[in-house]
C-alpha cells in the first residue's frame, strides 16, 4: 500500500504540474492597450513535466521505484525490472492518481467567475490530440502513433539505462527529468505528448468528446513504444553487475 501511494501521488504531481502548467501558465497575458506575454509556452511547459519527474523521482522513487506512468512500469517488466503480479496495482493507481490530479485542476480552473466549462477543441484542457492544427501544422493520425512510440521507446530506454546497476548512482533521476523535457520539446506541437496513459485518460475524461475518441491512440502507442524498448534495453544490457 505504501509504494501504491506513493505512485498515486507521484502521478497527480506529473499530471497538476505539468497539465497545470499549459492551462495555467503557457498562455499567460497582462496588461490593457498593449497586452505583455509573460507566459511560459512551450519551453516552460516542457520543463514543468521535466521538474514533476525529477522532483517525483527524487522523493518518492525510494519507495516504489518513481514509475508515475503504466507505460513506464510496463516497460520495466519487459526489461525484467518490475515484477509482474505488481503491474495492476501500480496501474490503477497510476490511473487514479493522475485523476486526481486533473480533479485539482479542474477545481482550480472552475473558480474563475468568467468560466465557461472546458470546451472540446483539440489540445482543451492539456490534452492530447491528432489530425488537429493547433500549434500551425496538422499532423495526421501516422505521424502521431510514430511521434508517440519512438519518444516512449527512448523515455524508457533512458530510464533504463539510468538506472541500471552499471549506471552512474544518483544521477537517474535528473536524466529521466531531462529526457522528459526533450520529449516535450519535441512531441508538443504534433501530440500535446502523452507518452504516458495515465496523463492522457485523465485529461480527456473532464473534456470528453472528441479527446476521449482519440485517447486510445495515447494508451496504445506509449504501451508499445515501452515494450519495445524493454525488450531491446533487456537485450543489449542485462541487469547485472558485468558490463
Amino acid at each position: 500500500m505504501k509504494k501504491l501511494l506513493a505512485e498515486f501521488i507521484g502521478t497527480m504531481w506529473l499530471v497538476l504540474g505539468g497539465c497545470g502548467s499549459a492551462v495555467l501558465a503557457a498562455g499567460v497575458v497582462i496588461g490593457g492597450g498593449a497586452p505583455i506575454h509573460i507566459g511560459i509556452g512551450l519551453l516552460g511547459v516542457s520543463l514543468a513535466f521535466g521538474l514533476t519527474v525529477v522532483t517525483g523521482a527524487y522523493a518518492l522513487g525510494h519507495i516504489s521505484g518513481g514509475h508515475f506512468n503504466p507505460a513506464v512500469s510496463l516497460g520495466l517488466w519487459a526489461g525484467g525490472r518490475f515484477e509482474g503480479k505488481n503491474l495492476l496495482g501500480y496501474i490503477g493507481a497510476q490511473i487514479l492518481g493522475g485523476a486526481a490530479g486533473a480533479t485539482i485542476l479542474y477545481l482550480i480552473v472552475s473558480s474563475s467567475p468568467t468560466f465557461a466549462g472546458l470546451g472540446d477543441a483539440p489540445g482543451s484542457f492539456a490534452t492530447n490530440f491528432y489530425d488537429a492544427n493547433v500549434y500551425g501544422v496538422n499532423f495526421g493520425l501516422v505521424g502521431a502513433l510514430v511521434t508517440e512510440i519512438v519518444m516512449t521507446f527512448m523515455f524508457l530506454i533512458v530510464i533504463l539505462g539510468a538506472t541500471h546497476k552499471n549506471a552512474a548512482a544518483g544521477f537517474g533521476g535528473m536524466a529521466i527529468g531531462l529526457a522528459l523535457v526533450l520529449i516535450h520539446l519535441i512531441s508538443i506541437p504534433v501530440t500535446n505528448t502523452s507518452v504516458n496513459p495515465a496523463r492522457s485518460i485523465s485529461q480527456a475524461l473532464f473534456v470528453g468528446g472528441g479527446a476521449l475518441s482519440q485517447v486510445w491512440l495515447f494508451i496504445v502507442a506509449p504501451i508499445v513504444g515501452a515494450l519495445l524498448a524493454g525488450f531491446v534495453y533487456k537485450f543489449m544490457a542485462p541487469n547485472r553487475d558485468e558490463a
